[in-house]
């Protein structure tokens, strides 16, 4: 497998521009072997009940409460096999949860540990499951990645049941786009399992276990490609059907009957996603020959991602439809006001309607109302009649007709402004590093769960001089009269500020100070609109945030500076 660069670095939990990487993942340790190895023992979800194998270093002698680097405290063991363990531990420096893997520093994996933590931790796509240090100090080799506390398990998920369309859409989605990044920079999963994906509470998913799954136990592919696209098909597969596409069964699955092969998984459970259950079967080639019999196999994460690309895009399911309570009808009766309600069940008396008027006086009362009446109807078409007629002159003489658009007389107003399409958009970075360029199509999907989102900043809300600034250039298709923009963020609080720049492209040409500023907005809630000061004509629009919230912890990351962009609709 090709490697990057695994010159001995430490990464630091503050990396780049005064920003932490997203915090805290689940460590309950990756799962079982390979799709191809096709084991069933789940290592690293149970919590000690491996034994080395012969010949294997013994595990260093560790024990809850133990501190490494007097700074990570051990609290519990997950995972004891082959030589290393695998603990849930708090860095009592940053008061976080955080995993770590432990070895000897004279384990025969030690060093290719060691190289896989450093690679996958120069990758720093917030996607995966984030390693935070790769040390080597006192006879031990030890790699500290994030805790998710409030992650699930793709195994856990599937105990309930398949997935939803839209669900398995969006994991077989992110997790291929993830896998293609990592591959592109030369770092291959190789145990890209039901338990080393995670779901969080904000329905991103995430990968853990890059390259450092593999290297703790020894395992390797000539073709890396090939091995991970096969298992993101699996998963698909295991996500649409609840069964796992080999014979044995594995992570709580059941797997397929005995010498039938690979069934489609729209043959294996009624009312599957047709596209998904090819795109599975795509990707589920067995030695170059591809299981599906219509298209041509997926052999790569970048030729699945392309696959995805040109299937239809799952909608998220409508929500459902609460009807309101039974509208309650009222009746009035006569002299009923003021009454007190009847009780129900018992029976009211029908009142008698009064007699008609009879008497000499109620006939000329009668007389008298009827009168009115006639004088109050011809006045009124009188009065009507004459202001037909008035506006009748005044159209003539100003030949001009009222319009919807308010062109009347005495009135002018301005054309309701109408949503502009984004066609494209792209992250701006002036400074430093990016904070999540693959998720800028998040922030104009129509789909409020999902989110571009800043990195954590330990000061605020002003960015600088940390940082200038960070955000996005849309891409309108050409030249539009933008008006407005409103934003729709992830947190509340004091505060966020958010300006819009006319630009000249995607990757503008000068800085933000050699921009046009089309207007600028704060707010200490989730939703802020940024309205033109004057109407400004141009194909791309910087939104530029300089200001960002204290937020809570969260799936993403813990407490901090940081806010997310769920969704821009510009108006003009």
């Amino acid at each position: 497998m090709a490697e990057r660069s695994t010159a001995a670095v430490d990464v630091a939990d503050n990396s780049g521009d005064k920003s932490l990487t997203a915090e805290a993942d689940q460590s309950t340790a990756d799962g079982v072997a390979q799709n191809r190895e096709r084991d069933t023992d789940n290592d690293e979800a149970q919590g000690s009940g491996g034994t080395d194998g012969p010949g294997k270093a013994s595990p260093p002698e560790l024990h809850s409460g133990h501190k490494l680097a007097r700074r990570y405290r051990l609290e519990e063991c997950v995972t004891r096999l082959d030589g290393f363990s695998s603990w849930r531990a708090v860095d009592e420096k940053l008061r976080r949860a955080v995993g770590i893997h432990v070895l000897p520093a004279d384990h025969a994996r030690a060093r290719s540990v060691l190289a896989a933590a450093r690679s996958s931790a120069l990758l720093g796509d917030p996607r995966f499951v984030q390693v935070l240090d790769a040390v080597e100090e006192n006879d031990l080799v030890y790699v500290v990645h994030e805790w998710l506390p409030d992650a699930t398990e793709l195994t856990t998920l599937l105990s309930g049941g398949p997935l939803e369309p839209h669900d398995a859409y969006q994991m077989v989605s992110q997790i291929a786009a993830a896998m293609a990044a990592a591959h592109r920079e030369g770092l291959a999963h190789l145990r890209l399992n039901p338990n080393a994906v995670l779901r969080t509470s904000t329905g991103q998913w995430r990968i853990r276990g890059l390259a450092v799954n593999a290297a703790l136990r020894g395992i390797s592919s000539d073709t890396p490609q090939r091995t991970d696209t096969e298992a993101i098909g699996a998963l698909l597969y295991a996500a649409l059907t609840q069964r796992w596409p080999y014979e044995n069964d594995a992570y709580g699955l059941s797997g397929l009957p005995k010498d039938l092969g690979l069934i489609p998984p729209d043959q294996v459970r009624a009312g599957v996603h047709r596209g998904l259950s090819e795109l599975a079967m795509r990707a589920l080639a067995n030695d170059g020959a591809t299981a599906s019999r219509h298209e041509a196999p997926c052999t790569t994460p970048e030729e699945l991602v392309k696959a995805i690309g040109e299937m239809p895009r799952i909608r998220p399911p409508e929500p459902a439809f609460t009807a309101p309570p039974e509208y309650q009808r009222t009746t009035y009766q006569q002299g009923s006001y003021g009454r007190p309600a009847p009780h129900p069940g018992v029976t009211q008396p029908v009142p008698s309607p009064p007699p008609p008027l009879q008497s000499r006086t109620g006939k000329a009362l009668k007389w008298a109302v009827s009168a009115l009446l006639i004088a109050a109807l011809g006045l009124g078409s009188w009065q009507l009649a004459d202001a037909l007629m008035d506006r009748g002159g005044t159209s003539d003489e100003t030949n001009q007709t009222q319009t919807t658009d308010g062109n009347g007389k005495g009135s002018e107003q301005t054309k309701p402004a109408k949503p502009i399409a984004v066609k494209h958009a792209q992250e701006y970075v002036a400074e430093g590093s990016p904070q999540a360029p693959e998720d800028v199509d998040n922030t104009y999907d129509s789909d409020s769960s999902t989110y571009w989102r800043t990195k954590r900043y330990n000061e605020g809300p002003t960015l600088a001089p940390y940082k200038p600034g960070v955000g996005i250039v849309y891409d309108l298709g050409s030249a539009q009269e933008v008006q407005s923009a409103s934003i729709a963020l992830r947190y509340a609080g004091d505060h966020t500020t958010v300006h819009l720049y006319a630009t000249d492209s995607l990757t503008p040409s000068t800085s933000v100070d050699g921009m046009k500023e089309i207007g600028t907005a704060t707010t200490s809630g989730t939703s802020l609109t940024v309205k033109a000061s004057k109407t400004v004509k141009t194909q791309y629009v910087l939104l530029w945030i300089t200001a960002v919230p204290s937020a809570p912890s969260d799936g993403y990351s813990s407490a901090g500076w940081k806010q997310a962009i769920t969704d821009v609709v510009f108006k003009g």
